[in-house]
């Protein structure tokens, strides 16, 4: 190390100091309290996103997931297939909205986006990087098959993947 390197203090001054997750949609300062989505009307109230009511007065701010709905910019994305998918996707798609309706009543920010078929899978796209680890158990759970997760430590972003073939 050279002496420029270090700082009067003994530490290093040549270090690049990196976020470890690095999640655009994050809102870095505090939110008007109490604040509404215009466009789902979820409620920020006491430091967290709600679904209550909107008292009078309250702010209209865009959540988080608004704002990756609009972009299309998902933070998470399960993709099933297999032969069982095949045969059996109108019951594993309503598990997985059925998962989704369970995590949105507590946690409004964690949504589905979007679902379509792509090169003969059906792809899933949520607005966090839970619902779609939760969605992957819950198919495993009813289904079995082989599920993997793969996380992107800088990114705040989860693939799921599901499949069976029998």
């Amino acid at each position: 190390m050279k002496d420029r390197d270090v700082s009067k203090h003994g530490r290093r001054d040549d270090r690049l100091i990196r976020e470890r997750v690095h999640d655009p949609y994050k809102t870095r300062l505090k939110l008007t309290d109490p604040a509404v989505c215009p466009n789902c009307g979820a409620v920020y109230l006491s430091d967290r996103w709600t679904w209550e009511p909107a008292p009078a007065g309250a702010e209209e701010t865009r959540c988080q997931a608004c704002h990756r709905i609009r972009d299309k910019f998902p933070a998470g994305v399960v993709t099933l297939s297999g032969a069982f998918l095949a045969a059996h996707r109108d019951d594993i798609l309503n598990l997985a909205r059925h998962t989704e309706d369970q995590e949105k009543a507590e946690h409004p920010l964690h949504r589905i986006m979007e679902i379509r078929d792509e090169d003969g899978a059906t792809v899933i796209e949520t607005t966090d990087i839970h619902l779609p680890r939760r969605i992957g158990e819950a198919i495993e759970k009813a289904y079995r098959g082989t599920l993997d997760f793969h996380y992107e430590e800088e990114a705040y972003f989860l693939r799921v993947r599901w499949t069976r073939d029998d």
